[in-house]
């Protein structure tokens, strides 16, 4: 049996590229990739964080996830720019769709990483690293940005290896290579290893990579319960996952974007969940169908994973009806722990919308209507941008909930 290869792609400082690129196609002449940058929020409030920095920025210290506030304090000349969400995403479908022509299995892993699983291409693809290479090298002069490559016999070890050495670089991680390039890595390189699990290694003398890949399972087992096997399997570089493909044909259809920094900004995780249900709507017009049942995923900083789901009234494809039941979803199921991945889920998929309402024929027009309407709002979005028309009702949800909530805070704390 061949042995799978699999490649993963990850954009170089995607924020701040993305928004480098933007600018220097709007005709600035400065690249602000060489100068102290970072992508940010409100700087006056501040609240607002570093979501992305320059490599000369981190120079001075700068973190991502820490306060504005606190990096102009590192560096006084520090030039801050806001987020881009609808440009990002237009770059992200440029790669994605690039990336598409080189085999159908391609996971979209978060909104500047890809996985392809390139198994059994052997008669067409010759040498794997000069196609890797390619791939480097076209992305970078068709759209402006660099990324890294990793290749690796599963997407753990493919992840890996493309956060080795950075930027624009191809880095293999294959099984033979784990012992030699994995293994002498601090424990906090190890994928989905967060700061507290690094401390509660660390506290019990394991460094490095190797170190956790030789312990016993009963050791970590009262620390990390039924996680503590899947750490030690990490560490050994094993991983069965497969590349999860979108098919026009599946039950269901999902989205899930590992976040830059722990997010436990309520607002934020609206925002990312709205692009996502956008999105995930978008396709299912596009296939003709709706969606009976809305789940939201999440992931901790501690890499424990919990979702909730609710069934709709009716099966929908309009982004503000499902967008409702995922604010309603993450309301009552989100424990407000810090985030590392969050997602949608909509499953029960079904290309008749109709006969599930009702048989009347008032109500089948209003159907055609809506359906007639949401095209129309795709047409002007896809032509003037992803954002252009918001229907009101998804505004007026956003506002009362984050008003609801406010109110229950004040309640509780009097």
């Amino acid at each position: 049996m061949e042995k799978r290869i699999i490649f993963h792609i990850d954009v170089n400082n995607a924020f701040l590229s993305w928004t480098a690129v933007h600018k220097l196609k709007s005709g600035e002449k400065l690249d602000i990739r060489n100068i102290p940058s970072v992508i940010g929020g409100d700087e006056k409030t501040r609240h607002g964080i570093v979501l992305a920095k320059s490599p000369v920025a981190k120079k001075f210290g700068i973190k991502t996830a820490e306060t504005l506030y606190s990096a102009r304090k590192k560096c006084p000349n520090l030039k801050v720019f806001p987020s881009e969400f609808d440009w990002y995403y237009e770059q992200s479908n440029n790669m994605y769709n690039y990336l598409c022509t080189y085999t159908p299995i391609i996971e979209r892993f978060s909104i500047d990483e890809c996985f392809l699983d390139l198994t059994g291409t052997s008669l067409l693809y010759k040498n794997y690293e000069e196609l890797a290479y390619k791939i480097k090298d076209d992305i970078k002069k068709q759209f402006g940005f660099t990324v890294n490559v990793g290749i690796g016999n599963n997407k753990l070890c493919a992840k890996m290896a493309s956060d080795f050495e950075k930027p624009d670089k191809v880095h293999t991680l294959y099984k033979k290579e784990i012992q030699d390039k994995m293994w002498p890595l601090p424990i906090e390189d190890l994928f989905m290893v967060g700061k507290k699990t690094s401390q509660i290694l660390r506290s019990l003398n394991i460094n490095t990579i190797g170190d956790l890949a030789k312990t016993e399972e009963n050791i970590l087992k009262k620390h990390f319960k039924n996680q503590a096997r899947v750490l030690i399997e990490s560490a050994n570089g094993l991983d069965e996952s497969n590349v999860a493909t979108r098919s026009p044909k599946n039950e269901s259809i999902s989205i899930s974007e590992t976040l830059p920094f722990d997010c436990s900004d309520y607002e934020k995780l609206k925002e990312i969940l709205f692009r996502q249900t956008e999105e995930l709507t978008r396709a299912l017009r596009e296939q003709k169908q709706y969606a009976k049942t809305v789940a939201v995923t999440y992931k901790n900083a501690n890499f424990s994973s919990y979702s909730h789901q609710e069934k709709l009234n009716h099966p929908q494809n309009s982004t503000s009806e499902i967008y409702i039941k995922v604010l309603e979803i993450l309301k009552s199921s989100w424990k407000e722990d810090s985030i590392r991945n969050i997602g949608v889920r909509l499953s029960d998929l079904t290309k008749n919308r109709i006969s599930q309402l009702s048989i009347f024929a008032s109500e089948k027009t209003y159907i055609e209507q809506d359906d007639s309407i949401q095209k129309t709002i795709d047409d002007i979005n896809k032509k003037y941008g992803s954002t252009s028309i918001i229907p009101a009702s998804i505004k007026i949800i956003g506002k009362s909930n984050k008003h609801k909530k406010t109110k229950e805070k004040e309640k509780e704390s009097n």
